[in-house]
């Protein structure tokens, strides 16, 4: 056995070690009677069970990056920048997602540009600063109108991960607001801001019934300190993560393995999701387009055969709206998609 055959090894021997202590530090959370509410009446294997019955949403990119035609935000950016020149049509998101026959939505709370779509105690920097011509809770529109066609709404959080200073980008992407400035302020004091604000939404709105953790991994907190910290914030609340090196993506870590653009394993079977892109990027850019039905019904399909939910990505334009390309894309895969029971589709 050469030394490169020696690394691949020890590599995969330490994520599946990594795995198994994260799913049983879940099973630990799950059998202990402190962890279950008598008004939720649920379990985490429960949760999980009921969140993957969802089966497919719609991921939806919309923040300061919207507005700088970039994916990622550096630095700090005037609010006054956030201007969709009207009242953003949430509603119309939500009828996207029922012709498609999605059953819940997850929407940017924060992004890399650390600006927030809520009205925030821990921040002006939001929607409703001064200089912010939006001056609405767009969270807040997001979750009535999905709550109103009859879907569950999550919200998507960013962590600022140690990776975000890893070289050149080093102070680069600030990912907090201002009052957590990354260069005055220390990883514990991140962690704490970051925990406050996300606390802050579950108690704000709630309806809300899942968080998508952005860069949540074990260089922040552990697996047990992470789901501690979830468990804390509302018994009926379920969270996922997406780790910050590709090599773990998928690693079980909270109640939901998260994998960007690949899918799992055909043996997987840890509750999962799996996150696509049906425009070309994550955040709407010029020239932006849909991709086709077929092919979000083929990687759909390898999802769902995976244990994995299907949360299909679209990324409103400067004016708040889904591309007319994407609405028609949609609109397809809802006469196309017939959900089995079991999983799957029918026929």
């Amino acid at each position: 056995m050469n030394k490169r055959t020696l690394f691949t090894a020890a590599s995969l021997l330490a994520v599946t070690v990594v795995s198994l202590a994260n799913l049983l530090a879940v099973e630990k959370i799950d059998a202990d009677p402190k962890q279950k509410s008598p008004a939720a009446k649920k379990s985490v294997r429960q949760l999980q069970a009921d969140f993957r019955k969802l089966k497919f949403g719609m991921f939806l990119h919309y923040n300061m990056a919207t507005y700088k035609g970039v994916q990622w935000v550096a630095g700090y950016h005037s609010p006054a920048d956030f201007n969709p020149g009207g009242e953003v049509d949430t509603d119309a998101w939500a009828d996207a997602a029922v012709s498609a026959g999605m059953k819940y939505g997850v929407l940017t709370a924060k992004h890399v540009a650390g600006f927030c779509l809520w009205d925030s105690k821990y921040t002006t920097y939001d929607v409703m600063h001064p200089k912010c011509p939006y001056k609405k809770d767009l969270v807040a529109q997001f979750i009535k109108s999905f709550k109103s066609r009859g879907l569950k709404a999550g919200l998507y959080y960013c962590w600022r991960h140690p990776g975000f200073d890893k070289g050149k980008n080093k102070g680069k992407f600030k990912v907090l607001p201002p009052e957590c400035d990354p260069a005055t302020h220390s990883l514990k004091e991140q962690i704490e801001f970051q925990k406050k604000q996300i606390a802050e939404l579950v108690e704000k709105y709630p309806d809300v019934f899942y968080i998508w953790n952005d860069a949540l991994d074990d260089r922040i907190m552990s697996a047990s300190e992470a789901q501690g910290f979830v468990r804390s914030l509302r018994p009926d609340i379920i969270a996922s993560s997406n780790w910050w090196s590709w090599g773990r993506k998928g690693t079980p870590f909270v109640d939901i393995a998260v994998k960007e653009c690949r899918h799992f394993p055909e043996t997987n079977k840890a509750p999962g999701e799996t996150c696509w892109k049906l425009e070309r990027g994550w955040f709407w850019s010029k020239g932006a387009r849909s991709g086709s039905a077929k092919g979000v019904m083929s990687n759909m399909a390898g999802a769902h055969s995976r244990n994995s939910n299907f949360l299909l990505n679209v990324g409103p334009d400067s004016k708040g709206n889904i591309i007319e390309s994407s609405i028609k894309t949609l609109a397809e895969v809802g006469k196309l998609y017939r959900p089995k029971a079991s999983g799957g589709f029918s026929k």
